[in-house]
């Protein structure tokens, strides 16, 4: 007599303290011996309440917490965020604060893709790229001290302006530097591109069709890289620099892991065409705002009289209150589509404020991209995601 057993599929945990989660991350998988039958993403062990504590904050004080969010691109969200107040107050930014801003946001994009890619390579083995990248990061992390005083949190792109203007010297080193990172991009392509191991473990890894990314609500790399030419910085042109500047967009062909890698190679080489270009547009063009509500006094005069310094008390205990109405800011940061949703009730403070991270919009979609590859995929495939968790897990 024969006996049937029903045999189940294995339930494992992917994390969330697993070297190659690139953060908290938890995955619940299913696996039939070595193929993923499901993975199932649970989220809520960083779980900050971010959007919530906006709530009690004022507009300036809210600021800090955009640094949190994605924290290996800090001034893209807080270019979104300033950009939505912007909006609401239908203010006008003078031409050298846009030209800053431009130069800091593409300065972050080669921050995050330098640590993107090569944290993609120790996932899948390869430790040489990750150090000679962090030397360049490194570089990079000292020209966001010179300009904000801070490495990470820099807390350095306010509403309507900056936190201070670039210091004397600082566009040459920027110039210095971008003439010789091209030659690192080249080195870190030696070491990847045509590397037998690296080919084999991202072709044919968590593929994504056009119809796919479209339904999934992907962008950034994550679009592009499946052949789709889309960009905020060129289909809405929210910031007029970009009019001024020509870049070329990378796209893929298969959608695979592979394409996505060659595609950030590739916007590296791009946003170092961007930067140049937007170093030769900066002039000692005036750029005070005119607007006194908005613009305060040096800080150096609150010495001078007792009315200066409760103004100066005043503007950062309570700042101003911002137009009634609602407005939705998304830029192209370096992770894909990064928005900020302000509702306005007429204070200080937000109504309410929602934040839509790419990270988020991405992770949702590692079951249908881990389906029936080997476990050993999934860490690709994480890594091609490009996660970060502050800004998932918010």
């Amino acid at each position: 007599m024969l006996i049937k057993k029903k045999i189940k599929n294995f339930n494992i945990n992917f994390g969330p303290q697993h070297p190659a989660a690139h953060g908290v991350l938890r995955l619940i998988v299913e696996l039939n011996g070595e193929i993923i039958q499901k993975a199932d993403p649970h989220i809520g062990l960083l779980h900050r309440g971010t959007e919530k504590l906006l709530e009690s904050k004022t507009y300036l004080q809210g600021l800090p917490y955009m640094d949190r969010l994605d924290y290996v691109s800090a001034m893209a969200q807080e270019y979104s965020f300033s950009m939505s107040i912007e909006n609401l107050m239908s203010s006008k930014i003078p031409n050298r604060f846009s030209l800053i801003r431009i130069l800091m946001m593409e300065l972050t994009r080669l921050l995050n893709h330098l640590l993107s890619l090569t944290t993609h390579a120790i996932d899948v083995g390869a430790l040489t790229p990750f150090l000679w990248a962090f030397e360049e990061r490194e570089k990079l992390m000292q020209l966001y001290e010179i300009i904000s005083g801070s490495r990470l949190h820099s807390n350095y792109i306010r509403p309507f302006g900056l936190q201070n203007d670039i210091p004397n010297g600082f566009l040459e080193k920027i110039f210095f530097f971008v003439k010789k990172f091209i030659s690192r991009i080249d080195e870190m392509e030696d070491l990847l591109t045509n590397n037998r191991i690296w080919k084999q473990r991202l072709s044919n890894i968590g593929i994504l069709k056009t119809e796919d990314v479209i339904n999934l609500s992907f962008s950034g790399v994550m679009m592009r890289g499946s052949g789709i030419p889309w960009d905020l910085r060129k289909i809405i042109n929210y910031d007029k620099v970009f009019n001024k500047a020509w870049f070329k967009l990378p796209i893929g062909e298969m959608g695979d892991s592979y394409d996505r890698y060659l595609v950030r190679i590739e916007e590296m080489r791009q946003t170092v065409n961007i930067i140049i270009q937007v170093l030769n547009l900066f002039d000692n063009t005036n750029y005070t705002i005119n607007d006194h509500k908005i613009f305060r006094k040096n800080k150096d005069t609150i010495k001078d009289s007792m009315e200066n310094l409760i103004d100066h008390f005043k503007y950062y205990t309570e700042w101003i209150n911002i137009t009634k109405g609602y407005s939705y800011c998304g830029i192209e940061s370096p992770k894909g589509e990064f928005g900020i949703f302000i509702i306005s009730d007429g204070s200080n403070t937000p109504y309410r404020c929602k934040i839509r991270a790419p990270g988020f919009t991405h992770l949702q979609g590692i079951d249908h991209m881990t389906r029936g590859h080997m476990i050993a995929d999934l860490v690709t495939v994480i890594g091609t995601q490009d996660i970060v968790f502050g800004e998932v897990d918010r």
